[in-house]
């Protein structure tokens, strides 16, 4: 179930030719496959590409009538082999993850399809993850392109120019037999804006062609003496073949302005927040004119030596602006200029940091600090922008750091991994910290408060691998603990951490973490999940496939918020002398997709009627102590503190805000941890029967007896 439904939008991918198309940047992107006459599409989810995904599995059914094959791959590895289709035979295709994360587990695949070349256009759609915004390391695929000479396009982000540059990577792909990675910023993907949309076309050539008719083309293999040849062609014809065909189309853009003496060469993503800090200085307007010449870079690699010479010539200073480290479009201006012995000085970084995403803010101050050393006489033409530091710095705002909390990431409201990380502390508290890897997914955010669980991430599915060092048998030690989730573990999990375990007689103890689908990269179905998915298999167990590799101590447990069930089995994991590696494999739906399907089912039967039961927890005043062992024990958001109104108790007592969902994590983690029996459930019951008004009653008027008896015993104190 993924987390957002895209039924109604993809309709919008039927649009004839001058129909107006509106939507998000990703929406763009798909109907410019389309457009493009794609034979088949594959891919793998994460941020910011995973609607693109999800809006391919809604679109299935416009795919197959253009006779489009998509699927979700296992990996980026898988994605990008897929891409093989288009080597030997002329079919576009088209593949998609995020970026660099992704990149890095396709880099094999696509370091032979870059080697060998391709016939059919072949497109990379990359989720260029950077910044503040972003949930992995901080690089760029610019470096990946240099590395393979794979051509890398960076469009302006609007929808005209998305879509036009999706298909013209095709084109430049065909023209230069190489691959093309069209990366697209989380700006981008999700830019809203309109163009004229053209028809769909169906491939020119089917993969059904290709396998009744096959090729073999041997100086297409990436095998001696064929792969020596392939560097010197990827030299002597790819890349000049994909530079003319740059130029020919006008690819980068170069925007005029009355300020002759001074340039600014910019990556194309970049365009919309260097406009949006031209404006704030008063050397640009809201409708695109700038008075500083820009030349765009929609192709930023490979770059066009004569096209940048002659925007250089006659001015005195240039500034670079590429968000990213190392400045690799800044090195190779200054070496492109100087062999053309043009003397324009280059600014880049210094002017703007070396790290860091690039905002409105960051280029403010560095296009500022570029024409105060560069063209001083501008300033004076310039207007003040707003800075919001002053405010920031102000003391009204410095006295708020005291009183308002951090806020790091945390699990949802009803999370079922939250339990699972309460269980282990439970543990830890009865035998000691231990090593604890962590994996890429939501489990990751027991590093932070209440819980301070996990030392290492290495990777999506790599938690076990990640404790491989700690796997010596000691008589009488402690194990290491490794979690990993069903995402990961069908990602990359299962050969490499548990067939790596089973394999090396690891002695560890392994947690998967199963939601029922990929739920850290929006609720994709993956083969272990639940649901019946008319157009892929699932259903397969996770507990089946670890048996399959030869795990023999496994252990699963289908309520994780059981946490003393869960405490009791990861203390028996830790301690049993069984050799080998021990798993556990810890099940309940993912809180936030099961709320996304339920609750609109609910309010719609509470409409028609229906009697439907919501539980609620609460926290009973009287009985609570206020320590709050409960809060740190669980963390959930729904619990808080408020006064109890009792003037004998100076702590707080433990609340229950509005957002509960019912999960009854609060209560077993009182239960488990031996601490006050003050949390209680209530049904709250919508359209109750003639029945329940009946039972209601009756107990109401017992405890309203019980109170009222209690009530005449209470001893009055002078």
């Amino acid at each position: 179930m993924a987390e957002r439904s895209f039924a109604r939008e993809v309709q919008d991918l039927k649009l004839s030719a001058g129909e107006v198309f509106r939507g998000e940047g990703i929406l763009a992107v798909t109907k410019a496959l389309l457009q493009s006459g794609v034979g088949y599409v594959a891919g793998y989810q994460g941020a910011p590409i995973s609607h693109l995904m999800d809006v391919l599995a809604d679109a299935q059914g416009i795919l197959g009538d253009l006779g489009v094959h998509f699927e979700s791959s296992a990996s980026e590895a898988a994605a990008a082999s897929t891409l093989a289709a288009s080597v030997m035979y002329p079919i576009r295709g088209a593949v998609t993850w995020k970026s660099t994360a992704g990149t890095n587990v396709a880099c094999d695949a696509l370091s032979n399809l870059a080697s060998g070349g391709v016939m059919g256009g072949a497109v990379i759609v990359i989720g260029e993850d950077y910044g503040e915004g972003s949930s992995i390391m901080q690089e760029r695929t610019h470096a990946f392109a240099m590395k393979s000479q794979i051509w890398l396009v960076d469009p302006r982000p609007n929808l005209e120019s998305i879509v036009s540059l999706t298909e013209q990577s095709f084109e430049l792909s065909e023209a230069s037999n190489t691959p093309v990675m069209l990366e697209v910023r989380i700006r981008a993907c999700h830019v809203h804006g309109s163009f004229i949309a053209k028809d769909n076309r169906k491939p020119a050539f089917t993969l059904g062609e290709a396998l009744d008719n096959p090729v073999r083309d041997t100086g297409r293999i990436v095998l001696p003496p064929a792969s020596f040849m392939h560097e010197q062609e990827k030299i002597a014809q790819r890349l000049p073949a994909a530079i003319r065909f740059i130029r020919e189309r006008g690819l980068n853009e170069t925007m005029p302005g009355d300020i002759s003496e001074i340039g600014i060469i910019l990556q194309g993503g970049m365009y919309n927040g260097v406009m949006r800090a031209l404006k704030l200085l008063g050397l640009a307007d809201v409708w695109g004119s700038t008075r500083v010449p820009l030349h765009v870079l929609n192709v930023t690699y490979p770059l066009v030596d004569e096209d940048l010479v002659a925007f250089c010539v006659g001015k005195q200073a240039i500034l670079v602006v590429e968000e990213g480290q190392p400045e690799f479009i800044e090195q190779a201006l200054n070496t492109v200029l100087r062999r053309a012995d043009v003397q324009t000085r280059i600014h880049g970084k210094g002017a703007l940091p070396m790290a860091g995403e690039y905002t409105a803010l960051v280029l403010i101050d560095g296009i500022r600090k570029f024409i105060a050393d560069a063209f001083p006489a501008l300033l004076a033409e310039m207007t003040p922008a707003p800075d919001p530091r002053p405010l920031l710095a102000s003391e009204t705002v410095k006295a708020l750091a005291p009183v308002v909390p951090p806020r790091p990431p945390s699990f949802c409201t009803g999370c079922p991994e939250r339990p699972i990380f309460s269980a282990m502390a439970l543990v830890q508290q009865e035998l000691g910290l231990h090593h604890v890897a962590g994996d890429i997914g939501c489990h990751l955010f027991a590093i932070n408060p209440p819980f301070n669980i996990g030392a290492t991430t290495m990777g999506y599915g790599l938690g076990a691998s990640s404790a491989s060092a700690f796997q010596g048998r000691r008589e009488g030690g402690k194990r290491s603990i490794s979690v990993m989730g069903d995402g990961g573990f069908w990602h990359n999990g299962l050969l490499n951490g548990v067939g790596n375990a089973v394999f090396n007689k690891h002695d560890g103890l392994l947690v998967v973490v199963d939601n029922h689908y990929s739920a850290a990269t929006g609720g994709q179905d993956i083969l272990s999940s639940r649901a019946d998915n008319d157009t892929r298999s699932t259903q397969h167990p996770i507990e089946d496939a670890v048996r399959g590799v030869g795990a023999k101590w496994v252990r699963r447990i289908d309520h994780t918020y059981s946490v003393g069930k869960l405490r009791d089995m990861l203390r028996d994991a830790l301690t049993t002398r069984e050799a080998g590696p021990k798993i556990i494999i810890a099940s309940s739906e993912c809180m936030l997709n099961r709320q996304r399907r339920e609750r609109p089912l609910f309010n719609a039967a509470v409409k028609r009627g229906v009697r439907m039961v919501k539980p609620r927890f609460g926290v009973d005043e009287d009985i609570c102590t206020g320590d709050h062992a409960c809060i740190r024990l669980s963390g959930c958001p729904s619990l808080s503190v408020k006064d109890s109104g009792d003037p004998l108790k100076e702590d707080p007592v433990a609340a229950i805000d509005n957002s509960c969902v019912g999960c009854g994590n609060c209560g077993e983690v009182s239960e488990a941890a031996v601490l006050c029996p003050s949390f209680y459930r209530a049904d709250i019951v919508h359209n109750p029967t003639g029945w329940d008004r009946f039972v209601a009653g009756v107990r109401g008027a017992v405890i309203g007896w019980l109170q009222r008896r209690r009530d005449g015993g209470r001893l009055a104190l002078a």
